[in-house]
């Protein structure tokens, strides 16, 4: 028997992703967020949802790019901190020991400390109620060469110790159990 909650956001785990803006260091910022998400394949397009009321709403509408940086267990202090704290009243970067870098693509900076950078530019917005939604497309990717395999050229998520929020709560990702197309597989 399943019990019945109220219509909610239960689609979990999700990304710890901090979101980066700015295009001049006096705006340069950093927020946390989850929901975010992939919503195609050709051309590469993601989405955030951010809350108007966020100091960073308005430096992406108006700039129109930003970058999601996928965080790890080292950087789980800072992503919920990035998440409480506001860019009205702290320099976030400062704040938490982060450093600000100079994008490839977009005009805007990425978290130096973060195993994976997602350069994207807003195609559209859609106002949904408490938070709009920004569509963006990917435009450049940029891996820490820590975590890449040298051989297969493939980063190596197990080993940059993403993490993701589940239901109020921060948590490490655990352990490879198949990969896609595993279930079908032909067995040797």
């Amino acid at each position: 028997m399943k019990r019945r909650f109220k219509p909610g956001t239960m689609i979990y785990p999700l990304p710890a992703a901090l979101i980066s803006c700015g295009k001049n260091a006096d705006e340069y910022n950093i927020f946390t967020v989850s929901w975010i998400g992939t919503i195609c394949s050709e051309p590469a397009m993601c989405y955030i949802s951010v809350r108007p009321s966020r100091h960073s709403y308005d430096i992406i509408k108006r700039n129109g790019e930003f970058v999601i940086n996928l965080t790890n267990e080292e950087m789980a202090f800072a992503t919920d901190w990035c998440g409480v704290k506001s860019g009205r009243d702290f320099n976030k970067f400062k704040e938490m020991n982060l450093t600000p870098e100079k994008t490839e693509v977009v005009d805007s900076v990425l978290v130096k400390e973060s195993p994976l950078s997602i350069e994207c530019k807003v195609k559209q917005i859609i106002p949904l109620g408490s938070h709009d939604m920004f569509i963006a497309e990917v435009v450049n990717v940029l891996a820490d060469e820590k975590y890449m395999d040298k051989e297969s050229d493939a980063f190596l998520l197990e080993e940059a110790k993403l993490i993701a929020y589940n239901h109020g709560n921060y948590y490490k990702i655990g352990e490879k159990i198949g990969k896609f197309g595993w279930s079908v597989q032909k067995k040797k």
